[in-house]
């Protein structure tokens, strides 16, 4: 089980302040990764003394804040294209697997209680299917008493990477959806009430009976949230579990792409998790080299020192060959910070 943690909402920023010669490294992005970045933070601060100011403001935010030169690293659940990588000057890097998950807030109903497959989730979201007591989600649901109660769909009034990988699972699953809405980490969304970052679609759905919505994981343990199961691509009912997150991760080769851009939901395999995902930190590459060369120890030092904190918070950590690839890459495309930032 994950341990409770205390977290800001959307817009605040996690400081940790150490001494007055400690490194300052400023980064922003998506709040998937919150939850541990904020845990590696204050472990690192203890470790090393380097303060790590982090701005949760979703994919979108961070991404901009990279290409304008405002941080020093950003996060993005969405990697980008080659091409962009390219245009932009980034390095593009994975750093731990997320699992994102359905949430609801309806009355009698407990965790676990119900479960969706794609079709009939991606037809909530339309507003086909308006009511709970749908024909379509009785007969996945046959021994749970639903309501005649109006469903309201929560999802991201951000810039949202966990929006992208919702987003391009239900494009996968449903044609009326790729057709209509498409993915991206900002949709059209046809109905609904939009919450700013995980906390914020956590909130709406706490507060609104008939309420569902889409989080990391971590936001569903922190706020006692009430998760649904899932029908995956083998046709298997599943829950949301390690074991779950680890089998669709396992599908991850990172050996065949370009600036370690894959797409990971939808994944076959009897336990796996269908919402799985990576996420993403994104470097300058012409950013000085002995900032870069910071920014490089903390993530190196998370990808090999924070594998019991992102496990204990039910993230998947990226395995041990993924993190040589990363180092190489490093190695090529950013030579002169990792020479430094290796030793």
């Amino acid at each position: 089980m994950r341990t409770q943690f205390v977290a800001a909402i959307a817009a605040a920023t996690v400081s940790l302040t150490m001494s007055a010669h400690a490194a300052n490294l400023t980064g922003a992005g998506g709040t998937a990764i919150y939850p541990v970045l904020s845990k590696w933070a204050a472990q690192y601060a203890k470790d090393v003394g380097d303060t790590i100011n982090y701005q949760p403001i979703g994919s979108g935010g961070g991404i901009k804040q990279i290409e304008s030169k405002t941080v020093l690293f950003a996060n993005t659940d969405m990697p980008l294209k080659p091409d962009e990588v390219a245009k932009q000057g980034l390095v593009q890097f994975p750093q731990v697997f997320i699992s994102i998950t359905p949430v609801v807030h309806l009355t009698g109903v407990k965790a676990g209680d119900l479960v969706f497959d794609g079709p009939t989730l991606a037809d909530i979201f339309l507003g086909k299917i308006t009511y709970w007591d749908d024909a379509a989600i009785k007969k996945l649901n046959p021994s749970v008493t639903l309501p005649h109660q109006a469903i309201t769909t929560v999802h991201r009034s951000d810039g949202s990477g966990t929006t992208f990988n919702f987003t391009d699972y239900l494009s996968k699953v449903s044609a009326d959806w790729k057709s209509k809405i498409g993915e991206g980490t900002a949709v059209n969304w046809p109905n609904g009430v939009g919450g700013k970052g995980n906390p914020g679609v956590a909130s709406y759905v706490q507060q609104v009976d008939g309420a569902i919505g889409y989080v990391e994981y971590a936001y569903v343990i922190q706020n006692k949230l009430i998760y649904t199961d899932l029908v995956n691509k083998n046709g298997k009912r599943v829950k949301p579990t390690m074991d779950a997150f680890q089998a669709a991760a396992g599908n991850a080769d990172f050996t065949k792409v370009q600036d370690f851009y894959l797409i990971l939901t939808d994944q076959p395999g009897d336990k796996s998790w269908p919402i799985t995902a990576a996420t993403y930190m994104l470097l300058r590459k012409d950013s000085p080299p002995d900032q870069n060369n910071l920014v490089l120890k903390f993530l190196d030092w998370a990808l090999k020192k924070g594998q019991a904190q992102a496990t204990a918070l039910d993230y998947v950590p990226m395995p041990d060959e993924v993190v040589k690839q990363i180092e190489a890459a490093w190695a090529k495309e950013i030579p002169a910070a990792w020479k430094t930032a290796a030793k």
